[in-house]
This record gives C-alpha cells, sequence and structure tokens, in this order.
C-alpha cells in the first residue's frame, strides 16, 4: 500500500481498469465476479470513467452503471476500495470542462456509481477551449461538497498539469498518462520528472501497449518483449507481470492500471510486487524500446 500523491488515502500499487467492463453483454453478477477477483488479490484501487461503454454510438456512462450495480447490491465493497473515474469528454463534442458540464458529467457519475463520493475525479483529456482557473474553480467547488476527495488528470502535458495545479486549491495528486515498455515517451519528455517534482502519482494506462506485448509485430515490439521474457522466465512470471513490475520499478512510483476483464489475469497481475529488477535488465527493456544505445 502506498500514498496517492500527497493525500491521506492509501492504494495499492497496482489498479485495475474498467474500460471493458460493459463489454461482451457482461451482467452486475458478472461484474461483481471481477471486483471481487480484484479486491481479493489486494488490488484495492479501481479506475473507470464516464466514456467506459461508448461504442461511437451509445453505451455511454455503461461502464460506471454496471459497477453501481454491483455497489447498490453489496455496499460494503464501497469501504473496500479506492473509486477512482474520470469525466470531461461528450460525445460527439470532443472535450468539454466548462463549469456547468463538468459539474452535471460529476453528478451523474456520481448517480450511475451510486455512490456519494469519488475517491479520486480526473480529467479525462484537457479541454482546450476550458481556462484552467474555471476548470480549477468546479473542481474546488466539488470537494467542498463532498462529491470528490481528490483530483487528478488524464493525457495532459505537463504545461496543462502545471497550469490546472496552479489555479487549484485542493492540489492534483495524481496524473494518469499512457505508459508502457512500448511507449516510453514519459521517461524522456518530463512528465514523469514533472511527478516526482510535485508529488503526483502516475498511474499508467495501457501499461501492456494495447496488446501488442503479448501479441508483437515489429522488430523492436519484438526486441522488447525479448527482453521482457528473460527477466520473466529468470524470475518465474508472465511477460505481462514483468513488463508491470518494469513501469513500477522507476522511481515516480508508477501503477500500472491492469486492463484485463479475466479474473486469473487480475489476479496474477500482483505477482509483480516480487520481480526485481538490475540496473543493466531494466535498461536493456529501454535500450530495446528506443531502438537504438543510449548516449
Amino acid at each position: 500500500m502506498r500514498r496517492l500523491g500527497n493525500s491521506e488515502i492509501e492504494v495499492s500499487g497496482i489498479a485495475w481498469g474498467m474500460w471493458r467492463l460493459a463489454e461482451n453483454g457482461r451482467t452486475a453478477a458478472d461484474a461483481a465476479k471481477l471486483v471481487h477477483s480484484a479486491l481479493d488479490a489486494g488490488i484495492n484501487f479501481l479506475d473507470t470513467a464516464d466514456i467506459y461503454g461508448f461504442n461511437g454510438e451509445s453505451g455511454f456512462g455503461d461502464a460506471e452503471a454496471l459497477l453501481g450495480e454491483v455497489l447498490a447490491a453489496e455496499p460494503a465493497l464501497r469501504a473496500r476500495m479506492v473509486l477512482a473515474s474520470k469525466g470531461g469528454i461528450i460525445p460527439p463534442l470532443p472535450y468539454d470542462q466548462s463549469a456547468a458540464y463538468l459539474s452535471s458529467a460529476l453528478d451523474a457519475s456520481l448517480k450511475r456509481l451510486q455512490a456519494e463520493t469519488i475517491d479520486l475525479y480526473q480529467i479525462h483529456r484537457p479541454d482546450i477551449l476550458a481556462h484552467p482557473q474555471e476548470v480549477a474553480k468546479t473542481l474546488d467547488d466539488a470537494v467542498k461538497a463532498g462529491k470528490i476527495r481528490t483530483i487528478g488528470v488524464s493525457n495532459f502535458t505537463i504545461h496543462q498539469i502545471a497550469a490546472l495545479n496552479q489555479f487549484l486549491g485542493h492540489k492534483l495528486v495524481a496524473t494518469q498518462p499512457e505508459i508502457s515498455p512500448l511507449r516510453i515517451t514519459c521517461f524522456e519528455n518530463g512528465e514523469l520528472d514533472q511527478a516526482m517534482m510535485m508529488g503526483l502519482t502516475p498511474l499508467a494506462w495501457s501499461p501492456l501497449g494495447g496488446g501488442r506485448l503479448a501479441n508483437p509485430d515489429s522488430e523492436r515490439d519484438n526486441a522488447v518483449a525479448a527482453e521482457l521474457d528473460r527477466v520473466a522466465g529468470e524470475q518465474g512470471v508472465s511477460r505481462s507481470v514483468a513488463a508491470y513490475s518494469w513501469l513500477m520499478a522507476h522511481p515516480a512510483g508508477i501503477i500500472p492500471i491492469v486492463g484485463s476483464q479475466q479474473p486469473e489475469r487480475i489476479a496474477e497481475a500482483v505477482e509483480a510486487y516480487k520481480v526485481r529488477w538490475s540496473r543493466q535488465d531494466w535498461y536493456a527493456v529501454l535500450v530495446a524500446a528506443r531502438g537504438e544505445r543510449l548516449p
């Protein structure tokens, strides 16, 4: 367990994400099995969003609503989890963080989740037309009203993070960019350095490269997979677990968000805690991902 940013909230070092929870006709009973799989494995950090379930035409809010059914049926589960969600995207518009929409989106998420409070509420993607001061006031008001406990962002640049945080009274505690052994941009563009400087917890979405690590189809991807396999074989874990642990070895304290909707894969993820990386092995993966030697 570790602190979420500079807050008092304690979270597991691995999170479970519900991007695909509402797919394949899952019922509340199916969703409950997945929630229990995560919690029973010691993963108390559950991440969703209002856009999860949207297929381009319908399904907006479906993942939140399904989780809400689970919580309504088993209210005691709420105390066992740190609940994170996101808002600020509204189809067919790309992004909207105006005060009116963001407030309504948060209220709608709370209603679907059948919860009084969201522990971590994240702005999903930055709205270029929203002044950060307006966004900050909306979020601060939500904290004061008890609707959310802490604030985070997802897919923000370092300057967008700094601008929003400047206006916030309740400072950011988390940032959620895409990070994986196949997407190492954050290691070199200042995002993780900023997170360490500001005390933000980085949450890595798509930590397995959107499935490409499982089925690498390029020379670079195969090279990364081979380096992960070497360490995975030595330490008796799967390639996926090795990938999670590789991210977790970074000093910023990256929390990978496991996207699997299979109970056994969710439970397997916690094996990442036991993997140890030498600098030589860790950098070997980085070099393979870069596709060129370090300077």
